[in-house]
């Protein structure tokens, strides 16, 4: 009878132990599936893109631009004599970024064209022509059309694109800007910001002005 009534015991502590085993491992199953789900939402957010058209072809954009009501993104970009400016530089200004793909383009040409005579009749503001041309093909452009009204800025060495959420990511104009067009007001706050739908169509100007208003 001894005999028997040990084995029943060593057989619910063996059964008790099994039992906490097998819980255990499918607590670890469940955390390890939770964990997974959790990095695979991570990297969908990390590698989420805009999609924009070139002529009618979609191209990829990184990111998104900056919300209406947030703070504009800390940013570098280089001026036309090879200086660096930032956040601080615009401080106490309103400003407009005119952001394009290259000066050398038709529709990019235009916007510039288009800003400066804007930009004559606005007060403490500041218009910067964004691009990833080097500054010495921005400053020829702007000097040979007697533009003197905006300002130029290169993002050719710098973080402005993957700041703003406007690099290109695939089709042949890959590696420079999108056609964009971002304003804030003299605290750095955003105004406007809209990321052209059609790469070689112009932006809404009117949109711009209107939000300075």
């Amino acid at each position: 009878m001894a005999a028997k009534k040990k084995t029943k015991k060593a057989t619910k502590k063996s059964t008790k132990k099994s039992t906490k085993k097998i819980a255990k491992k499918a607590v670890k199953k469940s955390a390890k599936k939770t964990t997974k789900k959790v990095a695979k939402k991570k990297s969908v957010k990390k590698t989420s893109k805009t999609t924009v058209t070139l002529g009618g072809n979609k191209v990829s954009v990184s990111g998104n631009l900056p919300k209406v009501g947030s703070r504009l993104p800390k940013f570098a970009l280089t001026t036309g004599n090879l200086s660096e400016i930032g956040n601080s530089d615009i401080k106490g200004k309103r400003v407009i970024f005119n952001i394009f793909p290259s000066i050398d383009t038709p529709t990019c040409a235009t916007s510039t064209r288009t800003f400066n005579e804007i930009a004559s009749g606005l007060t403490n503001t500041d218009v910067y022509c964004v691009s990833a041309d080097l500054p010495f093909a921005q400053g020829r452009f702007c000097g040979s059309e007697g533009l003197a009204n905006v300002k130029t800025a290169s993002s050719f060495r710098s973080n402005f694109g993957a700041a703003f959420g406007v690099n290109l990511t695939s089709g042949v104009l890959k590696g420079v800007l999108a056609r964009a067009v971002v304003v804030a007001d003299a605290n750095g706050k955003v105004l406007h910001a809209e990321l052209v739908s059609e790469i070689a169509n112009e932006p809404n100007y009117s949109a711009a002005i209107n939000a300075l208003k």
